[in-house]
């Protein structure tokens, strides 16, 4: 059963719709209560209308709500800003302007905008800010973010406030980084419609966005928020409602076991700072990294940890010294846990080990991770990429974050590092039971091809060549076809060709099925490539649909069973693809979507076809009009999808499908898929192609395109 699990285990994610919880936020969530949850799709007769933004609203200015309210206001979508006193609220104004006068000077230093077109840009984003010190202009907001101080009292009073003044279907989100959305939503009518909205400071360059479900709140809204998170450039993961939500919770547990060796040895902080950051574990040394964030905001969010988890979070001594003197970091000018010289203002000068402190910085970051996923407050996917949007350990700069860094190491050798260290520091190095399972299976890591994620382990010869961007790895009768190519994934005319060649080669060798897969652990494709397309004149154009939609149909046609093994993001093209296969397997952060609207065109590789029929007219009309995208969940509601399993076990389970019905006879296999799709479809994908090839050449087609590629909004004239 793809939506049934039981607590404590990896079955399923306590923050997906449908999931009841049974620990009070309040409670350590350490352990799970005995009490099943049981997680199923929500049912169509339950959901809420479609939540659309048009215009949003920040409550609390000052430095944070001024970049929250530019964050929106620069994707073209009026935000009203309110606080209690004037002051702030031209304090946020005045941080919005300055936030986007660097943005516009940086793109009129690449030659992309003129003086004049930088400061008309300026003026159109401050003016789809108001500032006010009244509810007045919230009475048709759609969307509102809360970001008043951090103190429940206040933030249930200012919900109130918004339940009153703001229509019945208006989202209400928190900024919260600690506080419970549930207990907040009590404060209202409406708490299936209240929602974390986490920004990371400073808002408007952190890309990262946690989006915290309540007890309360309803599949829609989750999804409207991630949607908007989208909207507004940012980039979104999903979680339940525990203490520390995902990344402030795995960020502490890991540096705090830097403050307690400080501390317990009288180590100089200058030197733990200038060792680990020259480790390339962290973006920067952890003292260094605080001091720019207010040693006041960390302190609080460190207790908040040690009260609901207990003594495996530590409260570092000094830092509340610090705090209570006033130190706070750059917000005091510099004074914090360094002087505004430089010098350190916490006692300590022995040298540390910084080997040993990087060992145990890195080992209880990747532990306090995987209590997270056990515990079903997120993806292993959604925890990865919270720490490189949210916390800085970009692969790109040599910093993996916990799961990615662990398959590289390989997850036995991590094993034998736990085993170490809990036996010398105690139970809170004690190696997670998910670890133990997975080198028990003999997955660990890149070195056998699987571990917390997948990963290629192409054939010698690849039937497209070396420079293959889609590559085959043969198993026997079943075999893979990994999706290669580039950061996006993206079907180019490369993919197409590339995948053509895959599949001739597999039905050549006899294979009985295979699975469609992505190399990139992030997503599975955003879709066609766009700037591929703008290269092609009209012949070419049709030469690549007709290639497309020929390979498609074979192979819809063929003894060979296809199973998309979807692991992220499945967008436009990508999602076209997933469709064309037999059988689509989702991984629980999966999205689909057909955006091409947005663009001013239509899907071309069959999504006005595919989609009715898997999900039916009505659904599929919606989604190829809105273009807005839809979790794995309402994907497997409306029959988009076959199965959704929890993400480190897609590929497993796509492979166990593909070797079952490799067992099937051949010839009954290509009899019941052709049958199945007798009907219309040839006709209709014959419109479609027709279709796509005058809509790509029109005005408005070009207008979308070169607004997608520019990053702004699109003018439609309707030629």
């Amino acid at each position: 059963m793809p939506y049934r699990r039981q607590p404590g285990t990896l079955g399923g994610r306590e923050g997906a719709p449908g999931v009841r919880r049974a620990v009070p936020f309040g409670a350590a969530r350490a352990r799970w209560s005995c009490a099943p949850p049981v997680v199923s799709p929500p049912s169509r007769k339950e959901t809420l209308p479609d939540m659309f933004v048009f215009k949003a609203a920040v409550v609390g200015a000052g430095t944070m709500g001024g970049q929250i309210a530019q964050t929106i206001a620069a994707a073209g979508i009026p935000v009203v800003m309110k606080d209690v006193r004037q002051e702030l609220v031209d304090h946020g104004l005045a941080e919005a302007r300055q936030v986007t006068e660097g943005q516009v000077a940086g793109l009129v230093k690449k030659g992309r905008l003129t003086e004049e077109q930088a400061a008309a840009q300026v003026d159109a984003v401050l003016g789809l800010i108001t500032g006010t010190t009244t509810y007045e202009g919230f009475g048709d907001v759609d969307f509102v973010i809360e970001a008043v101080p951090e103190r429940m009292e206040i933030k249930q009073a200012v919900f109130a406030e918004l339940d009153a003044c703001t229509p019945g279907h208006a989202i209400l989100a928190s900024n919260t980084s600690s506080l419970s959305i549930t207990e907040i939503g009590e404060a209202t009518l409406r708490p299936e419609k209240v929602v974390g909205f986490h920004y990371f400071y400073p808002a408007s360059v952190m890309p990262l966005i946690e989006i915290i479900e309540g007890d309360d709140t309803s599949p829609e809204t989750l999804g409207a928020a991630v949607t908007f998170a989208q909207t507004i450039k940012k980039q979104p993961i999903t979680c339940a409602e525990v203490p520390g939500f995902v990344v402030n919770r795995i960020l502490n547990s890991g540096v705090g076991e830097v403050w307690r060796e400080q501390e317990e040895n009288g180590l100089s902080i200058k030197l733990i700072d200038e060792g680990i950051g020259g480790a390339n574990v962290t973006p920067m040394g952890p003292y260094f990294l605080i001091n720019l964030l207010g040693l006041d905001t960390v302190l609080h969010v460190a207790e908040h940890l040690n009260e609901s988890y207990g003594d495996r979070f530590y409260v570092p001594k000094g830092m509340q010294r610090l705090v209570a003197e006033g130190k706070l970091g750059a917000k005091t000018g510099g004074d914090g846990f360094y002087s505004p010289t430089g010098e350190p203002n916490l006692e300590g000068d022995a040298a540390p080990d910084i080997d040993e402190l990087v060992n145990m910085l890195t080992l209880k970051t990747f532990v306090e991770a995987c209590l997270v996923l056990e515990e079903g407050v997120a993806t292993h996917r959604d925890i990865d990429f919270g720490m490189m949007a949210g916390a800085g350990l970009d692969p790109r700069r040599g910093i993996l974050p916990p799961f990615m860094r662990a398959d590289v190491e390989g997850l036995d050798t991590i094993l034998e590092r736990l085993e170490a260290a809990e036996e010398r520091y105690g139970e809170r190095f004690a190696p997670p039971v998910i670890l133990r399972r997975l080198v028990a299976q003999g997955r660990l890591g890149t070195k056998t091809g699987q571990g917390f994620y997948a990963y290629p382990q192409p054939d010698g010869e690849q039937p497209a060549g070396e420079s293959a961007v889609v590559k085959l790895e043969s198993r026997g009768e079943v075999a893979i076809a990994w999706l290669a190519n580039g950061q996006m994934n993206s079907i180019a005319p490369q993919v197409i060709a590339d995948l053509r060649a895959v599949f001739d080669a597999v039905t050549a060798a006899g294979v009985r099925a295979l699975v469609v897969a992505s190399s990139n652990p992030m997503l599975y494709s955003a879709g066609a490539d766009i700037k591929a397309f703008t290269q092609l004149d009209e012949a070419g154009g049709r030469e690549l649909i007709d290639a497309a939609h020929g390979l498609l149909r074979e192979m819809g046609r063929s003894s060979v069973v296809t199973i998309a093994a979807v692991n992220g993001l499945a967008f436009g093209g990508g999602c076209e693809l997933a469709m064309a296969c037999d059988l689509r397997i989702a991984a629980q952060s999966a999205l689909f979507g057909q955006p091409e609207v947005k663009l001013g065109i239509i899907p071309g590789f069959g999504g006005t076809q595919r989609l009715p029929r898997l999900v039916g007219e009505s659904k599929a009309l919606e989604m190829n009009l809105v273009g807005d995208p839809i979790s794995a969940a309402e994907a497997y509601e409306y029959g988009l999808v076959n199965r959704v399993v929890v993400d480190h076990e897609l590929l497993d389970t796509a492979l166990a499908f593909a070797r079952r019905l490799a067992e099937q006879a051949p010839l009954a296999v290509e009899a019941i898929k052709q049958v199945s799709m007798q009907g219309d479809l040839d006709e209709g994908i014959e419109a479609e192609k027709g279709a796509f090839v005058r809509v790509f050449q029109s005005a408005d087609a070009k207008e979308g395109i070169g607004a997608f590629l520019g990053k702004r909004k699109p003018v439609w004239k309707g030629q």
